[in-house]
């Protein structure tokens, strides 16, 4: 056994150790520091190095190592992602953490056995590359200091911390932010509730006297800071902005809750019932033939040669699949190129590999659907080629070109009030004379930006005037 062998071997031993003593880890141990006295070890970390610099993550998303290559290629996937790779039966995506981080990577020899790190996230198995992987080390959990832009060559906001162990400087990355749908901290802040917040417009009514008649302005005030606090929920459990965007509808829907005898957002529960009829029709599922005929008849006349689509917020990829089907009816005679981003990593990572349902056979897909020798449905080469997938937040400047398409369902209601600012501008920036935007079925984009509307049913699409 080579000693590369014997060091994977070692590592996976204390991942075992680690998983299978999940119990005792409640517990700390001591380690002999010299003849000093003990230091208490509360935290764990895989350590491995990219591109010469030490970096680590938190033992607990590490499921095992190991060295593996000759990964399966899927077209159209993101370029850090080399492939999928069988794990003992279960089919991961492989990505390589220095392509992802604009860390030059040597000339990939394929013959060439790549170091691994399997890891988990929720319910999300996949592995990445990394240069070399070093060990297990335990380190005191306050002796981890915060992040600065000094400690890597990453963005500061996919660091956890830094941390100085056996002479080596570790840069601790926070791989939830990295690769969840949600940063750590997010998920903690949104379940976080301020009890004067809650306690104060109850407090407001109490303290009225109980036969007092109330007077109108008294009662808009009321209305307005239960709305005021309504709204601050909505943004603390479900990240949801309510603006100018999307006034009209959390208005009516306030009124409704209040039926309901509810008034403030108290949890995530709470939070969810609230929001419960604001999503698109068909979000995150494919589209019935109605409202794929819906989207078709708004889409305009165009005879250019190559119809440019943005459509961020793809999610897992039913949307983008069934958005190309419509254009590629609508516009048969030109190529389709769909930009789809989100900022859920592992969806769009995996959107490209996405399996087809047989209940799509049978349905207005028909055309774009072709079966693989297994028997597998899949989408006809055409239309997978017209899809990018793409690792993305639209808050950040987008290098697109201009645009004939827009299809931001439900995104600009999940962004701060000044990122909507700069989404809409950007929306009027990159669209093409008679391009066309499509948003979320509750949300509005301000006439007063230049917006015109043409609709069908509930389906708006608006164009520049």
């Amino acid at each position: 056994m080579s000693n590369e062998d014997v060091k994977i071997k070692s590592i996976n031993d204390q991942l075992s150790e680690q998983f299978g003593h999940a119990a005792e880890e409640q517990n700390t141990t001591s380690v002999a520091v010299g003849k000093e006295a003990s230091s208490i070890v509360d935290y764990k970390m895989v350590t491995f190095s990219l591109a010469g610099k030490d970096y680590a993550i938190d033992i607990m998303h590490v499921k095992e190592i190991a060295k593996a290559g000759r990964f399966t290629y899927v077209p159209n996937t993101l370029p850090f992602v080399l492939g999928v790779y069988n794990l003992r039966g279960e089919i991961i995506p492989i990505l390589d953490l220095r392509l992802f981080f604009n860390i030059d990577v040597p000339e990939r020899d394929e013959n060439k056995l790549e170091n691994l790190l399997i890891l988990n996230i929720g319910d999300q198995t996949f592995g990445v590359v990394v240069d070399k992987i070093d060990k297990v080390v335990g380190v005191r959990k306050n002796t981890i200091q915060p992040p600065h832009p000094l400690f890597g060559d990453i963005n500061i906001k996919y660091i956890y911390g830094v941390v100085e162990a056996n002479s080596h400087l570790y840069v601790l990355l926070d791989i939830t932010r990295i690769f969840g749908s949600k940063a750590a901290a997010e998920e903690a802040q949104a379940k976080k509730v301020r009890v004067e917040q809650v306690k104060q417009p109850v407090a407001a009514v109490n303290t009225a006297p109980a036969a007092a008649p109330v007077a109108p302005k008294v009662t808009e005030n009321k209305v307005q800071m239960d709305l005021h606090f309504l709204s601050e929920g909505l943004g603390n459990y479900k990240k949801f902005t309510v603006s100018d965007i999307n006034k009209d509808w959390v208005t009516k829907r306030f009124a409704e809750w209040q039926n309901e005898g509810k008034n403030l957002i108290q949890n995530e529960e709470d939070a969810d019932s609230f929001l419960k009829g604001f999503w698109s029709t068909h979000t995150d599922s494919w589209w019935s033939k109605e409202y794929a005929d819906a989207v078709f008849k708004l889409l305009p006349d165009n005879n250019a040669k190559q119809i440019v689509v943005w459509n961020p917020g793809c999610g897992k990829g039913c949307e983008s699949y069934s958005l190309a089907c419509v254009l590629a009816k609508r516009y048969p005679d030109a190529k389709i190129r769909i930009y789809a981003q989100d900022i859920d990593l592992l969806k769009v990572s995996n959107a490209a590999l996405m399996g087809i349902p047989e209940e799509l056979e049978g349905t207005w897909y028909d055309d774009f659907l072709s079966r693989k020798a297994s028997g597998d449905i899949t989408f006809n080469q055409s239309i997978k080629d017209s899809i990018m997938f793409e690792y993305h937040d639209c808050k950040n400047t987008n290098a697109l070109p201009n645009v004939d398409v827009i299809f931001a369902r439900d995104v600009l209601s999940l962004l701060d009030k000044e990122s909507q600012g700069f989404v809409t501008a950007d929306f009027l920036e990159k669209m093409k004379g008679n391009a066309v935007a499509f948003v979320g079925e509750n949300e509005k984009l301000p006439v007063s930006l230049g917006f015109g509307e043409n609709s069908v049913g509930t389906l708006i699409a608006y164009s520049k005037e």
